[in-house]
């Protein structure tokens, strides 16, 4: 016996998913019905986690370093072992 689910999705997210089915050559029903196998037996976990966001300050520091990091800038390393890691972190301390 086949049953039909009825639900809401944003219609952004929708089109997406169908477009990335099509991609692969299939419905996006087939997809979901991939999806709802996947999960029933077990080979699919769904987890809730509770994002914390981050304060001001916090943001604005990995704002700056993730800059730094699309610019290869302010980068060290890497290193060829952990002696010449420590010997560069010994040499801040002075």
């Amino acid at each position: 016996m086949i049953t039909q689910v009825i639900f809401t999705i944003d219609k952004k997210l929708k089109n997406q998913a169908m477009k990335k089915a099509r991609s692969f050559g299939l419905p996006f029903s087939s997809v979901l019905n991939l999806a709802t196998r996947a999960f029933v037996d077990g080979k699919m976990s769904i987890e809730m986690v509770d994002a914390e966001p981050f304060n001001t300050k916090t943001r604005r520091t990995l704002t700056r370093i993730l800059k730094d990091v699309e610019e290869g800038k302010n980068i060290i390393g890497p290193f060829d072992g952990p002696d010449q890691m420590d010997k560069f972190l010994d040499s801040l301390k002075k």
